[in-house]
């Protein structure tokens, strides 16, 4: 092709060359340009699909753990209501076995998780086959568990003030002794030798696995400690541990030199989650005033700061396997899965105030009385969601312990209780481990005998009625 503004044939012939290479690299900067903004918009897509905001609905009781598999991505969430959920994306798969709030979950692999909680007792699930092993042997409940690095071993942290450590092998379980308080959590060393546990009596001990012997406290600090984790500087071997405490302060050691290196002290207390990303850059707490606070462990800045929950506390967390989405969980039956990227542009969780939080002036005394002895555990519909109890829907003139679908405690089983006006009164009278010995109830009473009356009043309303949904419960 000649150049269209030449009629002279030799400059026609002499200019073609010059006109095509013109032509054929604006084609090429044209393509590349292309290609280029094609493979940014997939990346920036692929982002967004990987990272949405997503909640994971169907626990009947506030979410108190969250793990996340590191072998496929799953969550496993136990919660207030007695039971562990698994998620493959949002559909949930429940494991029933717990006797009371299940506190804690870790996966062991991609086949069996391990779960503990307020009945003292640890379960080993078997995911393929819903099979579950009980192990027992601690006498108070059970607030932290940790998997060693070769999975071999599982450590339990109990308010017996002592700590578990039970082979996967199936043989008898050790237990360690020093604490004087109960243990709320503990964490194995990199290399799987070392533990270290952290209490109540707010101190952090280091242990010898290989002899179980107590090797030296680590720290020790005023109040309680309530969760903690161990990270690592260099992307090895672990050279700090931070450690949230009930007086609200994060603090962080060299682990070398037993120094503090940080402490951060926001005034709200107790911190009461703490996690760390997959690639170890970023660690997350949150406490009781419901906000969630993300550090950069590489110069311990904060990144993010926010009211994570209107209401109650932020009692759960746990990042993603690609650290791309943080999970949490607090005093809803709900999860909360935010991207970490634009963590405090979202909507925060617990918008809505549960009926037991709920201001004493707001209710007529008998709801007053349900809502804080009774609505944690126990649904006024039909279905009853997931709660801890079964619901007490038609309640009156029920015989205690037949109530389809619910698995009750043995001392439930034949009972010749009918629930009425006068036997409600005698059980919160007496007290529901008096009234009843056995029974999973918490242990409480109402001492007045108005407030009992005007319980019962308000039970006798709320449990005739035909409801079909939830409610505000």
């Amino acid at each position: 092709m000649c150049a269209l503004t030449s009629s002279d044939p030799e400059t026609c012939t002499s200019a073609t060359p010059l006109t095509l290479k013109s032509m054929i690299r604006a084609v090429a900067r044209h393509f590349v340009m292309s290609l280029a903004a094609f493979c940014i918009v997939t990346l920036s897509l692929q982002h967004s699909f990987a990272a949405d905001f997503q909640t994971l609905k169907g626990h009947g009781g506030p979410v108190m753990g969250i793990a996340v598999s590191p072998d496929n991505g799953s969550v496993a969430t136990a919660s207030f209501d007695n039971s562990v959920g698994i998620w493959e994306g949002r559909l949930p798969q429940w494991l029933e076995g717990h006797e009371a709030a299940v506190k804690v979950v870790k996966f062991i692999d991609g086949e069996q998780i391990v779960s503990a909680g307020d009945d003292n007792d640890l379960i080993l699930w078997n995911l393929k086959d819903r099979s579950k092993v009980r192990l027992e042997g601690h006498t108070a409940k059970i607030m932290g568990l940790a998997v060693s690095p070769d999975r071999k071993l599982v450590a339990s942290a109990s308010w017996d003030s002592r700590i578990g450590l039970w082979p996967m092998d199936g043989s008898a379980p050790k237990f360690l002794s020093g604490h004087t308080s109960g243990v709320n959590m503990v964490v194995f060393s990199g290399d799987g030798d070392w533990l270290y546990s952290a209490s109540v009596d707010g101190s952090i001990k280091l242990w010898d696995l290989r002899h179980a012997t107590e090797k030296r406290i680590v720290d020790r600090n005023g109040f309680g400690i309530n969760v903690m984790v161990l990270g690592s500087a260099n992307g090895q071997s672990e050279s700090w541990l931070a450690y949230g405490s009930q007086d609200g302060v994060t603090r962080v050691l060299d682990l070398a030199t037993g120094e503090r290196m940080h402490d951060f002290a926001l005034e709200r207390r107790p911190i009461l989650a703490m996690t760390l990303s997959p690639d170890g850059t970023k660690l997350a707490t949150g406490d009781g005033h419901g906000f969630i606070t993300v550090f950069n462990t590489l110069d311990w800045s904060i990144e993010t700061d926010f009211k994570a929950a209107l209401k109650g506390p932020v009692w759960a967390l746990a990042f993603s396997k690609d650290g791309e989405v943080l999970h949490a969980g607090g005093i809803e039956d709900i999860v909360y899965s935010w991207p970490v990227a634009d963590l405090a542009s979202y909507d925060p969780m617990a918008t809505e105030t549960p009926v037991f939080l709920q201001k004493p002036e707001d209710m007529s005394n008998g709801e007053r009385q349900f809502a804080r002895k009774c609505s944690i555990c126990h649904a006024l519909t039909v279905d009853g969601g997931r709660k801890a109890g079964p619901t007490l829907h038609k309640v009156f003139g029920r015989r205690a312990g037949t109530l389809p679908g619910y698995a009750y405690s043995e001392t439930l089983n034949g009972s010749d209780i009918i629930w009425s006006a006068e036997t409600i009164d005698q059980l919160f009278l007496d007290g529901p481990d008096h009234f009843i010995p056995g029974t999973k109830m918490p242990m409480q009473r109402i001492i007045q005998s108005e407030d009992r009356l005007d319980l019962i009043d308000y039970l006798k309303a709320a449990t005739a009625e035909e409801k079909s949904g939830r409610g505000k419960l």
